[in-house]
């Protein structure tokens, strides 16, 4: 990889292969994932991590030492928090939502577990670790949220050490049997026909990539299903010394088993090669980097491996547990037990605080910018948020100038489906109407539109139709948890 500049004000050139706005979305989605319902969150990584530890066990004799490992892409950290406690291994989570990585600090303590890694946020695209420093880079379900994978490939290849390990796991293939003909929620948003040719193993044959691909997209994060299993085989062999495969493909309803029995059968080897090209699934490979140099050393202190996502100077830790660059004014303070290593133009645009174009309801500051129509505030920490009624008012101010695009997030709740099959939200904008959106199913949502250039946007907010809920005597219709400025697209 070339070496960066020591410019802070421009992002970086390999952003091309994942946008700020994907960025922004990824943060917001993932605070959501692990905050909004807790115990749901802990029970479907404690089965994540069963399923990755069962791949991993099978290839150990591959795969050798592990420390330092890092997970890109790490969400609460909770794989990682097994790779230290399972494996006894060290190394570092890093997710793009500082609140996720939070998050999974709250698991180690319903777990009890003994160790952790150092938790860090950052980009997979500049990670910020110096070259060759990493034994094991792990990445699960996360490499399809890029345009370009093989930029991923490039930098995961850079801070490994010769000889060391890439493992990822869950990743899309795409199929060749299916007429796409439409988009597909996850299970839970589905409607009744949908569940029954789920349940069957008929709805795969119908839809254009993966089951909930859709609902991700809607809320702003890019999916990259474009990958047959050819495709990441020739990208892995392009890369890599030597791997190994696991294959994973459907078996929903007596649909899938059927076909997948077939191709088995058909295929000359009775691998699941065939099985998977028709039918997709998702992918898990270990993967060696060539190996021409001695193993990385594993005593050094822990920062001394992180290198600046400014100036890519080292980084060296203050009696106040501050990483400071020895070149640049980069510095990083540890927060609540995470270190924020973003590159400073992604920090500030990404992490941008109490600010008068943002009302994020996790932060003290948003009461200032809310008018009428706002019940109590819930939720925990990092993901907050307020119900409304039919309308509610607020206010941002145009911090930076020139046109700007409102985003809001929220949450449709079923009980407003079954008072109408498609609600609506409508925004008003300084007294004039700027867009309705139709919802069509229950879940988290986000809505954009662009705004003309003003000082102030006094907004409202109507929402039809309104709802009850047992033994509340509110009127309900939706929640938010953010409303903010971004710049237009």
């Amino acid at each position: 990889m070339p070496t960066r500049n020591n410019s802070t004000s421009a992002p970086h050139a390999e952003d091309a292969a994942q946008s700020l706005s994907v960025k922004r979305a990824e943060v917001e989605f993932h605070n959501f994932a692990s905050l909004g319902e807790p115990e749901r969150a802990a029970r479907v990584y404690a089965e994540e991590n069963q399923r990755r530890g069962a791949i991993l066990d099978n290839m150990l004799d591959f795969v050798g030492p592990m420390t330092p490992f890092l997970e890109i892409g790490s969400n609460a950290g909770h794989s990682s928090y097994m790779l230290c406690n399972q494996y006894g291994a060290d190394g570092y989570a890093l997710d793009i939502s500082e609140d996720s990585l939070r998050y999974g600090i709250n698991l180690r303590e319903k777990w009890n577990l003994s160790k952790s890694p150092v938790l860090v946020a950052g980009d997979a695209l500049h990670l910020p670790f110096k070259d060759n420093s990493l034994r094991m880079v792990v990445a699960f379900q996360m490499l399809s949220q890029f345009m370009d994978i093989d930029s991923v490939f490039l930098e995961v290849k850079r801070v490994l050490a010769p000889g060391g390990i890439f493992f990822f796991a869950e990743e899309p293939m795409r199929r060749l049997l299916t007429a796409r003909l439409y988009r597909c929620p996850y299970y839970d948003t589905m409607k009744p026909w949908e569940r029954k040719l789920y349940d069957w193993g008929l709805l795969g044959f119908l839809v254009k990539d993966v089951i909930g691909a859709h609902q991700e997209e809607s809320f702003g994060i890019h999916q990259n299903h474009r990958m047959y299993l050819s495709d990441w085989h020739h990208l892995i062999q392009k890369h890599f010394a030597e791997q190994r495969y696991q294959l994973f493909v459907p078996e929903r309803g007596w649909a899938e088993r059927w076909v997948k029995k077939v191709a088995v059968m058909s295929d000359p080897h009775r691998s699941e090669w065939r099985a998977a090209r028709l039918m997709g699934g998702t992918l898990a490979a270990i993967c060696r980097k060539e190996s021409s140099a001695p193993e990385t050393d594993t005593s050094v202190p822990f920062e001394s491996r992180f290198r600046c996502p400014d100036c890519s100077s080292d980084l060296h830790l203050g009696a106040d547990s501050t990483l400071r660059c020895v070149k640049c004014p980069y510095e990083a303070e540890l927060r609540d037990g995470v270190y924020n290593l973003l590159p400073s133009h992604d920090k500030r645009e990404l992490y941008p605080g109490d600010r008068d174009d943002i009302i994020d309801f996790s932060l003290p500051g948003h009461v200032k910018h809310l008018g009428h129509g706002w019940h109590e505030l819930e939720g925990v920490y990092g993901n907050k948020y307020r119900w409304i009624g039919a309308k509610a008012s607020a206010w941002l101010e145009n911090v930076k100038g020139g046109e700007q695009r409102l985003r809001l997030r929220g949450f449709a709740p079923e009980p407003i489906f079954q008072a109408s099959p498609r609600p609506v939200v409508e925004v008003f904008v300084n007294g004039l109407p700027l867009k309705a959106w139709p919802l069509d199913r229950n879940g988290l949502f986000a809505l954009e539109a662009n705004l003309p250039d003003a000082p102030r946007y006094e907004l409202e907010i109507r929402v039809s139709p309104v709802w009850n809920a047992s033994n509340d005597d509110r009127e309900l219709s939706v929640n938010f948890g953010m409303l903010r400025l971004i710049p237009p697209e």
